[in-house]
């Protein structure tokens, strides 16, 4: 199935051909008018040089207006080998399409919205006719079901035009797009860039790029340049500011290059409890310390997430040959 952007905005449009793989471009006088677009040839003539593609309007109120008008557009420099030119279907409109056909131009018959429309428009020979879904649904009527009509009808009598599914207004339109067996689908930049999107696949694949981090990243390469190190003979005050400028929630105590343990804001709650506020005023040095959770730098992070669960502390002192040289917060592993 042949899948086109539907759209006048030069913006989207370079961002949407990006991908690589859409086969062409359909855009509309109401777009354009939307856009504040005032110079029509011009936008043409640069969206032909954009897209592989080009579908543009070719109006008149007889068939030989429309033959005159598709011609004027050639004279552009446009390419007639890619360059479809959209014709409203009217009985001046498919005479219009079998005379641009008989001349090889390429034609869309468009603003469809009855099975016998679609039946002149193949009959006269339309490289595509095009029901308009969204707007049909608008108006209550069984939009799927006129395009499913359409399909067969150029299956059964082989006629050599392609059903194009238009007026998109959500993904479930380009599933039953495809469900129909459509031959090509006209869709808007923000419909199309909701295709690829999922819950699931979110969060499947940020547990790939998390394990794999896991398995292949080590501790130094996520460590912050910051290391909340300070002495033994600093106040409780004093570490306190330095853990607040340093954005961490524990501090390393060391004396004599060598680490005493860990000071946590969770042992201030519990020192300010049993000593009040007198402690705030006590050298870090005099309290006693457990032997301070830690990796050593060159460490995986699956080691590290080893450990933070096997203790329950949301932070590690990281070393380097037994010297302290950071903290490895728990939310490191997942950032």
């Amino acid at each position: 199935m042949e899948l086109y952007l539907d759209s006048a905005d030069l913006k989207e449009i370079e961002e949407a051909f990006q991908l690589g793989f859409l086969n062409g471009l359909t855009t509309t006088p109401t777009f354009m008018h939307r856009g504040g677009v005032t110079d029509i040839d011009g936008l043409i003539v640069k969206l032909s040089k954009i897209v592989p593609v080009l579908q543009i309007e070719a109006l008149g109120n007889t068939a030989a207006d429309v033959l005159k008008e598709a011609k004027r557009q050639l004279d552009l420099g446009l390419d007639p080998k890619k360059t479809v030119f959209k014709i409203p279907v009217s009985l001046e409109g498919v005479k219009a399409c079998n005379l641009l056909r008989k001349e090889g131009l390429l034609v869309n018959v468009h603003l469809v919205y009855t099975l016998q429309q679609a039946y002149m428009a193949m009959h006269a020979g339309a490289t595509y006719v095009c029901p308009l879904v969204g707007r049909l649904q608008d108006q209550g009527h069984d939009a799927l079901d006129l395009v499913a009509q359409c399909v067969d009808a150029v299956d059964h009598y082989g006629y050599d035009t392609k059903v194009m599914f238009s007026s998109v207004r959500h993904a479930e339109h380009v599933r039953n797009a495809i469900n129909i067996g459509v031959h090509t689908i006209t869709a808007p930049w923000k419909v199309m860039k909701a295709l690829t999107d999922n819950n699931l696949t979110a969060l499947g694949t940020q547990q790939f790029v998390e394990h794999t981090k896991l398995m292949t990243v080590r501790v130094k390469d996520v460590l912050s340049s910051k290391n909340p190190v300070v002495s033994a003979d600093t106040t409780v005050t004093e570490a306190l500011v330095k853990m607040t400028e340093y954005g961490f929630g524990s501090i390393t105590v060391t004396k004599d290059n060598k680490v005493l343990g860990v000071f946590t804001d969770g042992d201030l709650r519990r020192k300010l409890q049993e000593n009040g506020r007198d402690v705030l005023n006590k050298k870090i040095g005099e309290f006693q310390y457990k032997e301070p959770v830690s990796i050593d730098a060159d460490s995986l992070l699956n080691e590290a997430a080893d450990l933070f669960k096997k203790t329950k502390v949301d932070t590690i002192l990281v070393t380097d040959d037994g010297k302290p040289v950071g903290m490895l917060d728990i939310q490191d592993l997942k950032d």
